[in-house]
């Protein structure tokens, strides 16, 4: 709903009354009684045009000049009283929201003293209709965000019969690997379809990363190719080992494929420069696949709270508000050996969830075996969903971690083996012992701007746009996205600086 009144708050005069065009409004948003940051928090200047708060309450809205009547922004989230705050040139502030008192009364007429058992069925039996399935097209913004922690890397050094490849190399290839690493792309764009199909239509697209870090490997990995060819029999194979387990390589494949590399390089430049490009919009396009298969309501989820809600113990906690409707807010946690824990906020009337928070109770996967680890240990979310003009919900955000680490402490052998060679067989050896532990994590962010249902043939109509190649970034550039509407960044990504020399 438009409102075109503003409603000034006595500690808001300062904003003044009257709106720029081309304004962007950058503030922060926290709890009037506790000085807390409020994440998530929805800032509107209208039906279709606003923003969230990021995770440390900020946010930035940049003012179409479409919006010419509208001269106040709105301010709501949920338990907190929604705020009017008009609009002026100055923009640099904190703004204080102040949590809303429960009216019970309303809220027992409204949910009709169901027990815990019946709202989780009502939840269950309104899914369908509750959120919306269809083709749609929607308009977001996509940041994923990757953070790699080498905690372990320890190489003993035992034995080599190649002259160059020695200790000191070796040492030298361990000293480049990156202790930590972290790389960042962000893109606007056109979500177009379902559940089952996909297109992508990017508008702008950044990376961020250090670009030392990549081209020093990429060197060290050319010279270690170049004493392999130097040094190998072309006939040879390699048996390569890892304790009582191994595996045969022929070298003739790897030197072919080394040496074609070489003639066919300009060819695959050329190629890779468009393919680039395409594979940019491809992963991305997959890991929105990726993220929106996994809300909670789809088939086969791992966060299977609700397909398989028998597994798992629920209950009525309180009540509160979401963008004026009364909703439960529903704890749950695992009865037996089921995976995760949380807390969901449910429309009193329509029974759909509109907010879920929850996290991974336990490690998702752990193997271990022969010196070699994996463990999947992290899998928190949290997602807003909003009615649309079909009175079916929509993804509104989504804010997801996804980590784990890997380990590997074992013996590691590469032995050159040629049977054409007369007498013993063996023409080179590597030795080492590798003791290396990774740990890794990804957040996702997505926030959704607008969605409008489409038909068929204007699905098949829209187009993707595989030639976007994100513009790289070695710090944070705060110009970048001027004029857009995204989620702010955190301050992490403020802070990020690539190594000197980073182009």
């Amino acid at each position: 709903m438009i409102f075109r009144q503003a409603i000034l708050l006595s500690y808001c005069l300062f904003f003044g009354s009257y709106l720029v065009i081309g304004q962007t409004i950058s503030s922060k948003v926290l709890d009037q009684k506790t000085n807390e940051p409020v994440p998530f928090a929805t800032v509107q200047l209208s039906e279709n045009q606003g923003i969230i708060t990021n995770e440390e309450g900020r946010f930035s809205l940049t003012i179409d000049e479409t919006l010419k009547d509208v001269d106040s922004i709105y301010i709501s989230s949920m338990g907190y009283e929604k705020l009017a705050i008009a609009i002026s040139k100055d923009t640099d502030s904190i703004i204080y929201l102040p949590p809303k008192a429960i009216e019970l009364k309303s809220v027992f007429i409204s949910n009709k003293n169901l027990t815990i058992d019946e709202i989780m069925d009502n939840v269950k039996d309104r899914i369908s209709e509750n959120y919306n399935t269809e083709l749609s097209k929607k308009r977001l913004f996509f940041r994923e965000s990757e953070f790699n922690t080498l905690k372990r890397m320890n190489v003993d050094f035992k034995k080599s019969t190649i002259k160059e490849l020695n200790k000191k190399l070796i040492d030298s290839v361990v000293s480049l690997i990156p202790r930590e690493s972290s790389y960042y792309t962000e893109i606007l764009c056109d979500l177009y379809g379902d559940f089952d199909k996909q297109k992508l239509h990017i508008t702008k697209a950044a990376e961020l990363y250090d670009k030392n870090k990549t081209v020093s490997l990429d060197a060290m990995s050319k010279r270690m190719e170049t004493i392999f060819k130097e040094n190998v029999k072309r006939d040879s194979y390699l048996k390569i080992k890892s304790g009582l387990f191994g595996t045969k390589v022929q070298v003739d494949s790897i030197l072919e494929q080394t040496e074609d590399a070489q003639a066919v390089k300009d060819e695959m430049d050329k190629q890779d420069k468009k393919e680039d490009k395409s594979k940019f919009l491809k992963y991305r396009k997959q890991g929105l696949e990726s993220l929106m298969s996994s809300l909670f309501f789809n088939d086969g989820v791992m966060s299977n709270f609700i397909n398989k809600s028998g597994r798992y113990e629920f209950e009525l906690i309180d009540y509160t508000y979401i963008d004026d409707h009364s909703v439960y807010i529903i704890k749950f946690e695992p009865k037996r050996n089921e995976d995760f824990k949380g807390t969901l906020y449910v429309n009193t009337e329509d029974f759909a969830i509109v907010r879920a928070d929850y996290q991974n109770a336990k490690n998702l996967r752990n193997f271990k075996l022969f010196g070699v680890q994996y463990q999947d240990n992290l899998y928190r979310a949290k997602m807003g969903f909003t009615k649309g003009a079909n009175n079916k919900y929509d993804l509104k955000y989504m804010e997801m971690y996804r980590g784990g680490f890997f380990g590997f402490d074992r013996p590691l052998k590469v032995i050159e083996k040629n049977k054409n060679v007369k007498g013993r067989r063996k023409q080179n050896e590597l030795s080492l012992g590798i003791d290396a532990v990774n740990t890794y994590k990804r957040k996702y962010e997505i926030v959704v701007f607008d969605s409008e249902k489409l038909s068929e043939a204007d699905y098949e109509n829209s187009k993707e746009n595989n030639k976007i190649k994100p513009q790289y970034l070695s710090s944070y550039d705060p110009e970048f996205w001027k004029g857009y509407n995204i989620i702010e960044p955190n301050s992490a990504i403020k802070q990020f600086t690539a190594s000197p020399d980073s182009e």
